[in-house]
């Protein structure tokens, strides 16, 4: 039995190495940009009563930035949801190609249900991307089993569909690539704010206990500082979750267009070659 060969599409290695560098230069310049905002735009003395930071702030800047030291923390995560979302917002884009990823696995298969493979192939390199590298993938491998004598149907049949797996394996982790961390900051954003306030309450308790009497003053100003961590983290974890969703949303449409239109390959191709053995 012939080995079927290897499928034409690179290994990402390119790809999966840029964003893992990008992943890691990234978190601790958004981290450095974090704190600069709590210390020279949320602390600014035009945010607080008499310009004085140690005064009561006087606007929600003011506020956030009473929230204390979690406040940059939470600040990063934030950060990292709006530049990993942008960044795998360009990957998905490109991986889709230049057109319309429905209209262009139509044309594939109207091209194949006439026999025009030619076609369908010059469709993928007006296409683009990653859908359109696995197909393309596919249909050279449907040209090469065309001219594979020493192969019966299915066993060229079985040839293309692994061709067209091991294409997809190369061309999609990319896309999931950086997913994780947005995934991750679902959890730790609640988390990190709900230490950020725990902390806080401890720390106006603790300066209530000091001053003797108990101030409903200051006990609601060291609540309400403190509570701010609580909304930048369920902020975060609120947008990571929408933008975590979208994606593997847009991801599943992708995986599901390529198995669409390598099914049609593989279809096309068996019963073509059927009917020339009858």
């Amino acid at each position: 039995m012939a080995n079927a060969p290897k499928p034409t599409t690179p290994v990402k290695k390119e790809s999966s190495g840029t964003s893992a560098a990008f992943a890691t230069l990234v978190i601790p310049i958004a981290f450095v940009v974090a704190v600069l905002i709590y210390m020279f735009i949320l602390g600014d003395a035009s945010h607080f009563r008499g310009g004085n930071p140690d005064n009561e702030p006087s606007d929600y800047f003011g506020i956030i930035h009473k929230g204390g030291p979690i406040v940059p923390v939470l600040l990063t995560y934030l950060l990292l949801v709006f530049i990993f979302s942008i960044e795998r917002l360009v990957v998905i884009g490109k991986a889709s190609g230049t057109g319309n990823v429905d209209a262009f696995v139509k044309k594939v298969q109207a091209f194949l249900n006439t026999g025009n493979i030619d076609a369908a192939s010059a469709e993928c390199d007006k296409q683009k991307g990653s859908v359109a590298n696995v197909i393309k993938s596919g249909l050279k491998k449907y040209r090469e089993m065309e001219n594979e004598p020493n192969m019966d149907i299915d066993q060229k049949t079985l040839a293309i569909q692994k061709d067209i797996e091991e294409a997809t394996a190369l061309e999609m982790p990319m896309l999931e690539q950086n997913l994780t961390i947005i995934a991750t900051l679902v959890s730790i954003g609640t988390l990190t704010g709900l230490l950020g306030t725990v902390r806080g309450m401890i720390a106006a308790f603790a300066a209530m206990a000091t001053s003797g009497a108990g101030s409903s003053t200051q006990l609601a100003g060291g609540i309400s500082e403190a509570l701010i961590n609580t909304m930048i983290g369920i902020l975060t974890s609120c947008l990571s979750i929408i933008m975590y969703n979208i994606f593997t949303s847009k991801i599943d449409k992708l995986t599901y267009a390529i198995d669409e239109t390598g099914f049609s390959i593989v279809q096309t191709f068996a019963a073509s070659h059927k009917n020339r053995s009858l």
